[in-house]
């Protein structure tokens, strides 16, 4: 099957992502490249951050509708990234996914308490990033 047939087949009956500012938060660059290409084939607009830090300003300028925030990072981890977001109250409402490769309940756990709205593990394929997406945002486009 196709890309594209694979993409009409995913797109029916949901949410349209087409035009979400999405911002991917993770110091590694494959990463942050393969889920830009992925989000970017879906009509998503794409911004990167290699760590807390940049992201921060990052999401001062362009509001984003959804931000992935990987937990281990250097400098300003997931977590701490996640709760300076969830208490700012220009964009706590803007949803957050954890992007990590540790699954255990213990950090999943952690990041609800810190105010995360979704948990992705690494490595994730095209349909668990864009269902993560689909499932996190409101469909704001479907009117």
């Amino acid at each position: 099957m196709s890309d594209e047939t694979n993409s009409n087949r995913l797109n029916t009956g949901r949410a349209d992502i087409t035009g979400l500012k999405i911002l991917i938060i993770d110091d590694s660059r494959t990463i942050r490249k393969s889920a830009e290409t992925m989000l970017s084939r879906e009509g998503c607009e794409v911004l990167t951050a290699e760590d807390g830090f940049e992201a921060l300003a990052v999401i001062h300028q362009s509001h984003p509708d959804l931000i992935f925030v990987d937990i281990m990072m250097p400098r300003l981890d997931g977590y701490q990234t996640c709760a300076i977001i969830k208490n700012n109250d220009q964009f706590r409402a803007t949803p957050v996914i954890m992007l990590t490769s540790k699954d255990g309940l213990f950090d999943k756990a952690r990041g609800r308490i810190v105010g995360s709205d979704h948990y992705l593990t690494k490595p994730f394929t095209r349909d668990e990033l864009l269902n993560a997406v689909r499932e996190t945002v409101p469909a704001k486009n479907a009117a």
